[in-house]
């Protein structure tokens, strides 16, 4: 039943990542990966409150490890923070790296700590 549950979230959360990232990238005529940036921050709020509330471990499959763990990509933000310094934007790339590691934790502890100021 987990399995299926996880599988249920991931059916909705890799398809979010790609329609946002696209989004979001089309808005944007510049190398730095935003949209992956986006959905990484997002899941990292969403996942930290998740995280925060005290929820079901069905809940927590289906959102948490499902839907969190396809709306993120640490594969594509890898990828493109490589592709950023083979294509010469090493200060792009660098960039990518440090804000995106600390928009992530920032917005988990945020996620996290409303989470417990809703229900402490």
């Amino acid at each position: 039943m987990t399995v299926l549950l996880i599988a249920l979230g991931a059916a909705v959360g890799a398809p979010l990542r790609y329609l946002t990232d696209r989004a979001v990238q089309s808005r944007h005529a510049s190398a730095f990966p935003w949209g992956t940036l986006t959905v990484n921050v997002i899941g990292s709020l969403l996942l930290g409150g998740l995280v925060g509330w005290p929820a079901d471990p069905a809940v927590t499959a289906l959102l948490g490890t499902g839907f969190c763990g396809a709306l993120t990509t640490y594969s594509t933000f890898s990828y493109e923070t490589v592709r950023l310094a083979r294509g010469g934007h090493r200060l792009l790339a660098l960039a990518n790296v440090a804000g995106s590691v600390a928009a992530g934790l920032a917005a988990a502890s945020a996620g996290y700590a409303l989470a417990r100021a809703l229900t402490g």
